[in-house]
């Protein structure tokens, strides 16, 4: 007679404090669920990030984290830890490389708590593991691997993320906007919160969305409150067509409203990251940063990167003052892979 097996490990993600790495990190919870290194999966984030968290399977529920992005808040992460105790969590793998991101873990008396090396954070993780950049290329194969046997082979296979929608609010979206369902809707995202140096320059922007919609396709312009300039420029240039969204929705809505654009034109943004999540063909315009470190993950992309000698710096803004990684690529560029997206684009596959 056998006894019962060992029941799976109740385990804590300590998540990242931007919108794409968030979205990657989805990549984490699936392996840990298909491989069944996990009973249980909870997430602890900030609090603009728990509506995103809450559309990711096999997630069971998104803890907030109430302190602003780089404040130590150690009374704050105390008292957070504490309150988690008596879920008795077995293992806790804490993404971010920061001591202050293995507190919460730590004060929650979580007995397995692994984590890179990062700042000097040994004690507070109970696994410091030494991160191999050189196999390890991408931000999502480098979350993935913490899951995993520090042994296990590397780098591993990483599932693509897959937003679940909301088709009650997306209904009420399209109703409350004024958007009409089209085959021909093209998201336009010309934001990217790190900074500029990742952005394609607005004006071209612009006038992309101007062919777009002459061909009586629609453009829908995404982004936060900081882009609704940005977003009105680009709707300017058209005679109809594009609607400027920025600052008009949360980001779930965006989740829902990018769900319904078979084509996402987009910096290398957080963004980016969400339309690949939810099925668009995703043209992704790179600058300062890298296509081989964040790549949109989905086999639906073009992705369009002039891989100058002094790329990626990853820079907030051009070093050099000349920002030919971005001026490098036309409109006749992105329209013309816009063009074959078209050609080839199925509805989008959000869940």
């Amino acid at each position: 007679m056998t006894g019962a097996s060992k029941p799976l490990p109740a385990v804590l993600i300590v998540g990242p404090a931007w919108v794409g790495d968030m979205v990657m990190a989805q990549s984490l919870a699936l392996v840990l669920a298909e491989q069944r290194r996990a009973g249980s999966i909870d997430v602890l984030a900030p609090a603009w990030s728990l509506p995103l968290i809450r559309r990711m399977p096999p997630v069971r529920e998104a803890i907030e984290l109430p302190v602003a992005h780089g404040e130590l808040a150690l009374s704050a992460r105390w008292h957070v830890g504490r309150a988690l105790r008596p879920r008795h969590y077995d293992r806790a793998l804490v993404l971010p490389r920061s001591f202050k991101a293995a507190l919460v873990p730590f004060f929650a008396g979580i007995p397995e708590r692994v984590g890179y090396r990062g700042e000097m954070r040994y004690g507070v993780l109970s696994e410091v593991r030494a991160l191999d950049e050189q196999r390890l290329t991408q931000t999502a194969q480098r979350f993935v691997a913490l899951g995993l046997e520090a042994d296990a082979p590397q780098p591993p296979a990483v599932p693509a993320p897959r937003l679940t929608v909301d088709r009650l609010n997306q209904e009420r979206l399209l109703r409350e906007l004024g958007l009409a369902r089209s085959p021909g809707i093209v998201g336009m995202m010309p934001g990217a919160e790190y900074g500029p140096a990742k952005c394609w320059p607005i004006e071209r922007f612009g006038e992309l969305a101007a062919r777009i919609t002459r061909g009586g396709r629609q453009v829908w312009i995404l982004g936060s409150e900081k882009d609704r300039p940005s977003g009105a420029a680009i709707a300017a240039a058209c005679a109809h067509g594009a609607v400027n969204l920025c600052g008009r929705t949360r980001l779930e809505d965006v989740i829902d409203l990018l769900a319904l654009a078979p084509i996402a034109v987009t910096n290398d943004s957080g963004l980016m990251h969400v339309a690949a999540a939810v099925g668009s063909h995703v043209i992704a315009i790179y600058g300062s940063s890298s296509p081989y470190y964040t790549p949109p993950l989905t086999q639906r992309s073009t992705v369009i990167y002039r891989a100058l000698s002094c790329s990626p710096c990853f820079a907030r803004e051009c070093p050099l003052g000349h920002f030919q990684c971005m001026l490098g690529i036309s409109v006749d560029e992105v329209y013309a892979a816009v063009e074959r997206a078209t050609a080839t684009a199925a509805a989008p596959a959000g869940i």
